[in-house]
């Protein structure tokens, strides 16, 4: 398991997953509000905004702060946000990408550049690290939703890239320009993906010791709680033995 996702297996305890949660209802929100404002509100004829109230609805979010957001944006009100991209490397010269949407990007920038500087990483310039990852489609499905043979059947009818089935969710990969013809060729069939964005894959990862993946890991997990930070990508790897005990 690689990059970002392998924080979401961290354990917290539940004062802290609620505290995670209500930030992450926020970022989901704003996602959701800049979507809105920059295309059309109805997100049958916007691309972005209807990814974004997947991911919303795939966590769980209340339907009511879903509409409130899309309204929000509709209205004219709230802050006015820019998306930013930061890249660098960190612990062990592992390469990460961070996304953000911000209302002041001197203050994001400062905040970000602080934390990659406490592990001992540091900022580089826009394009520094991109050309280590694809910038690809993302679609996602919990496991129940087909068999593996099943979804890649499909994915590969659809016109994906490619399909893994993991412990947890298929994952199928597309252009950019084919995220949408695919998920809706497989919404038609398995119904609404759990997941459909954009991401930083990277080309290739590598193995890091304990210690290295525990810094890494609070890293991330740092960056992750700034009410600025979007999305980390990094092109780390964990074995399953380290993660096991990190996690335990």
């Amino acid at each position: 398991m690689a990059g970002h996702s392998q924080f979401k297996n961290i354990m917290h305890r539940k004062g802290a997953q609620d505290a995670k949660r209500s930030k992450m209802f926020s970022k989901l929100a704003r996602e959701i509000t800049v979507a809105a404002k920059m295309g059309l509100p109805d997100p049958n004829m916007n691309p972005r905004l209807r990814a974004a109230i997947i991911a919303a609805r795939a966590e769980n979010m209340p339907k009511d702060n879903i509409d409130r957001a899309i309204k929000k944006a509709a209205g004219g009100d709230g802050e006015n946000y820019e998306e930013v991209r930061y890249e660098g490397y960190g612990p062990a010269g592992v390469a990460l990408v961070v996304e953000g949407l911000t209302d002041n990007r001197n203050r994001t920038a400062s905040e970000v550049r602080s934390i990659f500087t406490k592990f001992g990483g540091n900022l580089g310039s826009t394009g520094s690290v991109a050309h280590m990852f694809n910038r690809v489609g993302q679609i996602s499905y919990k496991l129940a939703a087909a068999s593996a043979d099943a979804m890649l059947e499909a994915a590969i009818d659809a016109g994906a890239e490619d399909c893994v089935s993991g412990e947890e969710v298929h994952e199928i990969l597309t252009s950019i320009d084919d995220l949408g013809t695919v998920r809706d060729a497989l919404e038609e069939t398995f119904g609404p993906a759990d997941g459909a964005r954009l991401v930083f894959k990277p080309m290739v990862t590598a193995a890091v010791d304990e210690d290295t993946a525990r810094s890494l890991l609070k890293m991330i997990d740092m960056l992750d709680d700034n009410d600025d930070v979007q999305n980390v990508y990094a092109n780390f790897e964990v074995s399953d033995d380290i993660m096991a005990r990190l996690s335990a």
